[in-house]
């Protein structure tokens, strides 16, 4: 069928070739070299989630510790997201060029050696460099690891088995949520850093065993390779008695005129695409990493309760935002990308808005309704990854997603310090108004603009 195809249609060598890799990722079943490189993936994701939450669980002690005021706890929970935002950029850049699998294995090592020099800060400024410099390796890996992961399999699975792996990144918030509550009390805030460290160090050998993508081998003209990966993985099928269907046939896939590089992210179909995306990754953000890393925060500062209820209420709304995403994982295939967007964001500016509207005076109100409002937000966040890297070509995947990942950078370093000055300024009820606002924007934005990407290979939606 696309065999046939490809020997009488009047395509170039490389343009044959790659739909031959392309279609013969679609029909693969998921194989077991697949089946465990989205776990490492994955676990070092969970890593990378627990890195970047860390410090709102070690803040409650280290604002009484170091006498921190409400604009230096803001500066230092941003300063990770503002590495973010570089290393995002960086890094996807350099994924297109390099390969997936080196701008992984250089991502991890970055944000694991700051993770112990975080161990040795002495102050605001020192924590500010320390998380700032993390930042950059966690805020490259995620993409990259996105981009790669969407890349191994084929259009009707991929939502299911790509957010799965991606709850593995809630999981990491999580595992600092329980870690803070039984640890911090007892150890100090030092406790968070110390224990992210040798497990997080052991990933790094594992990344040894792992394959580049071979749709980005593909991409590049190193055909060889890519042929022997995916064969890696039919016989892999066939081991495991599994019987695979003739290649499917694969869009026609154009060669770029030009290396334009990220100049093609403002050009045709992808303008919009890059545009709609980044508004959603800003606004989703902004609020549920606004939240999340203020709540333990507000309730022990604002609302005087004890530091391991602080710790508590925030380990319950991150475990929300886990269960929240579970479920999205396994309906996002049935319900579609944009259909869900729309909803989730909708509903969660209803809650804040309550809290905005009647006063944030109780705890348990908040931790009701903000933790409502952020597990819906949650099912938007950690999916835009899958969504992102469905929306570029090959040549664009990583460096698109690492684009778009910048601005929930800035969305992020933002949220944290919106909270700040306006709980200094005006009072809590005001953070959750600005917040439901920028959900209702995020979602008319998603409503009219974005586009729905359920069930399509990703050769048909970016030609």
């Amino acid at each position: 069928m696309l065999m046939q195809q490809i020997e009488t249609d009047p395509l170039p060598d490389k343009v044959k070739s790659q739909a031959n890799i392309s279609a013969r990722l679609e029909r693969l079943p998921i194989t077991r070299p697949v089946f465990w490189a989205r776990n490492i993936i994955g676990a070092a994701t969970f890593f990378d989630g627990y890195t970047v939450i860390a410090i709102a669980y070690a803040m409650p002690v280290l604002a009484k510790a170091w006498s921190l005021s409400g604009a230096q706890i803001g500066m230092i929970l941003s300063a990770g997201y503002l590495g973010q935002l570089f290393g995002a950029l960086i890094f996807g850049w350099l994924a297109e060029k390099l390969g997936r699998m080196k701008v992984l294995t250089f991502t991890i090592v970055l944000f694991v050696s700051m993770d112990v020099a975080c161990l040795f800060a002495s102050g605001a400024a020192m924590m500010i460099a320390f998380r700032f410099i993390q930042g950059i390796g966690t805020g490259g890996e995620v993409p990259v690891a996105s981009a790669y992961v969407n890349e191994l399999i084929g259009s009707k699975k991929r939502g299911k088995f790509f957010l799965l792996y991606e709850v593995m990144f809630l999981m990491g918030l999580v595992g600092a949520g329980i870690i803070g509550y039984f640890l911090v009390p007892v150890y100090g805030w030092q406790a968070m850093f110390a224990v992210g460290i040798v497990p997080a160090m052991l990933l790094i050998p594992l990344r040894f065993f792992l394959f580049e993508s071979p749709r980005w081998l593909a991409s590049k003209g190193r055909f060889d390779e890519a042929d022997r990966i995916v064969t890696r993985l039919e016989n892999s099928a066939l081991k495991a008695g599994r019987t695979l269907p003739p290649p499917v046939e694969v869009p026609h896939i154009q060669t770029a005129r030009n290396n334009l590089g990220w100049k093609e992210l403002f050009q045709g179909m992808y303008l919009k695409r890059s545009l709609v995306i980044w508004a959603m990754w800003f606004g989703a953000y902004m609020v549920a990493n606004g939240l999340i890393t203020w709540l333990p925060t507000l309730y022990r500062q604002h609302f005087n309760l004890p530091l391991e209820t602080s710790l508590a209420y925030g380990f319950m709304t991150s475990a929300a935002g886990v269960v929240a995403a579970i479920v999205c994982a396994l309906l996002i295939d049935k319900v579609g990308r944009r259909r869900w967007y729309v909803g989730a964001l909708f509903l969660a500016a209803i809650p804040l808005a309550i809290l905005a509207t009647t006063g944030a005076s109780a705890p348990l109100k908040i931790l009701v309704l903000a933790g409502l409002g952020y597990a819906l937000v949650q099912t938007v966040t950690f999916s835009l990854y899958l969504y992102s890297a469905e929306l570029y070509p090959t040549r664009l995947r990583a460096l698109g997603t690492g684009v778009g990942s910048a601005w929930l950078r800035m969305g992020s370093a933002l949220g944290p310090i919106l909270v700040g000055f306006t709980v200094s300024g005006m009072g809590v009820q005001y953070v959750f108004g600005t917040f439901a606002v920028v959900l209702l924007i995020t979602a008319i934005i998603t409503a009219l603009f974005a586009i729905e990407t359920k069930g399509r290979m990703l050769e048909e939606l970016s030609p």
